[in-house]
Formats: C-alpha cells, sequence, structure tokens
C-alpha cells in the first residue's frame, strides 16, 4: 500500500464542503460528533496521541487529554482521517486493552513511512489548515515561513501547533 496523498486532500475538502466551513478555527469537534462518532479524551501513554476504531457499529476516536489542546485537535482530524479513509483497517488492527481495536502511534507511525499515516496526517493538515484559507491569511505578499513570530500568529489563528503549521507551509511550496 502507497499513500494516496491525492484523495486524502479531496477527503478533508469534501469534508469541509459537507459541513460548508467558511472560517477558521475549522470546529474539528462538531464535525466529528455530527458524523454521530464518538469522541473521548482521557490521559494515555505519552507516545499515543489518539486512536480510532469501529466496534459493534459504534465509532470512537480517543485523544490523549494530557497533549496541549493543539495537539489534541491535530490527533483528532488526524483520527477523523482514518474514519474517513481507512473504515476497514481500523475495524482490524492491533488490539488493545477492554478489546477495543486501535490504529496505534509507535515507532514505525512516527517515522511518516506508514501509508495509512501518512494519509490521516495528509487529511488533518488539510482539513485543519485548508489550502484556500491558508492562502487568504498569507495574502499577496506571501509569508517568509523562517518568520517564528508570523508563522506563530498563524498558527495561533488556526489553533495549530507551529511544526504543524510550518509543515504545511512547506508543502504549500
Amino acid at each position: 500500500m502507497i499513500p494516496d496523498k491525492i484523495r486524502a486532500r479531496e477527503a478533508a475538502q469534501e469534508v469541509l464542503d459537507e459541513f460548508n466551513i467558511k472560517r477558521i478555527p475549522v470546529p474539528i469537534e462538531r464535525i466529528i460528533k455530527s458524523k454521530k462518532i464518538v469522541l473521548e479524551y482521557a490521559p494515555l501513554d505519552e507516545e499515543l496521541s489518539g486512536m480510532a476504531y469501529t466496534q459493534d457499529g459504534i465509532s470512537i476516536i480517543g485523544i490523549n487529554a494530557l497533549h496541549h489542546p493543539n495537539r489534541q485537535r491535530f490527533s483528532a482530524a488526524h483520527e477523523l482521517g482514518h474514519h474517513v479513509l481507512h473504515p476497514a483497517e481500523i475495524q482490524a488492527t492491533v488490539h488493545v486493552s477492554k478489546g477495543l481495536r486501535a490504529l496505534r502511534r509507535d515507532p514505525i507511525s512516527s517515522l511518516g513511512s506508514d501509508p495509512l499515516e501518512i494519509d490521516a496526517n495528509t487529511f488533518a493538515s488539510e482539513l485543519l489548515m485548508p489550502e484556500k484559507f491558508l492562502l487568504e491569511e498569507i495574502g499577496p505578499d506571501g509569508l517568509d515561513i523562517d518568520d517564528d513570530t508570523s508563522v506563530e500568529k498563524l498558527a495561533k489563528k488556526f489553533r495549530v501547533s507551529v511544526s504543524a503549521m510550518k509543515y504545511r507551509l512547506g508543502s504549500l511550496i
């Protein structure tokens, strides 16, 4: 399996269109709940940002309550990406406590080489930082990606981390 970033971006845009999102920050919690996905926050192991699974017809996203709120937003969008892009995989993946099945962030996924993780990250980036809205915020003069103050202000508007914003801006070049 190879990552399909185009499909992931298109799927994120379809969600934005479905919920008629016209401004930032994107209301990720409202989107998840409107899709009838249970969203739970709980303290998890530090390396686990979130999990997505479906069991007995119930779709669930679990988010690490110990992480920064901006990280939680990205994790929620990432896990929504798994529900949208990988519904079969989140029913047949790693078995964790209480009989729940989850896609776990592990050393392989953190390397950025797992196609499912690449797809979900691409989906989350496009969903929370849509190209259209980024270009509007940046304006015709552009943005110096090395200007930390400007990038921080932009990240704050979108309610994402500075590192997520830098990565997203780098993907637009």
